[in-house]
């Protein structure tokens, strides 16, 4: 199952860090975070950087959710379970497959290209193909669409790279 913790944003990195070595990996499966390309000019030229998907969020993926309950007692740095009383709340499959839709087994969301046409906006390929619905707003000079994402049981925003080549 997979399971999200809210940690201090900036934290993440050392959050994953410290699971990784207080949890044992027969409770641990994995814990990672979620990134997305995005595109960035600097020096004359556009590059590809890494991002965080979800800033502040850490997701691990365990078997045992009261084992892994006790395990993240020792991290040091949790803000909030995702939880019901004592019970870790998983994220549902419908939630799990859509991550891995759009961020693949890397969990990587990488740019997408698309058109507009007059209000519309259509993916031509990358992850968001099919997912138009879910973008709010573009921001054709960052190269980025900011999407509302149905996950964690509320509506979250997120940014993403995408990329419009032509305007019709």
């Amino acid at each position: 199952m997979w399971y999200v913790i809210q940690v201090r944003t900036g934290s993440e990195k050392e959050i994953v860090k410290q699971c990784r070595t207080v949890i044992p990996q027969e409770i641990l499966e994995s814990s990672f975070l979620p990134y997305f390309e995005e595109m960035k000019r600097y020096q004359g030229s556009w590059h590809r950087q890494k991002k965080l998907l979800f800033p502040g969020y850490v997701f691990l993926i365990s078997k045992d959710s009261g084992v892994l309950y006790q395990g993240l007692k020792k991290v040091i740095g949790l803000t909030k379970l995702l939880k019901t009383g004592e019970q870790i709340i998983a994220l549902t499959e419908a939630e799990k497959a859509f991550l891995l839709k759009l961020g693949g087994e890397e969990q990587l969301v990488k740019m997408s290209t698309g058109l507009m046409e007059q209000d519309r906006i259509v993916i031509l390929n990358g992850p968001l193909k099919g997912l138009e619905g879910y973008i709010k707003r573009i921001d054709r000079h960052r190269r980025e669409a900011c999407l509302e994402l149905p996950l964690f049981g509320r509506m979250l925003d997120t940014k993403v790279g995408l990329e419009i080549i032509a305007k019709k």
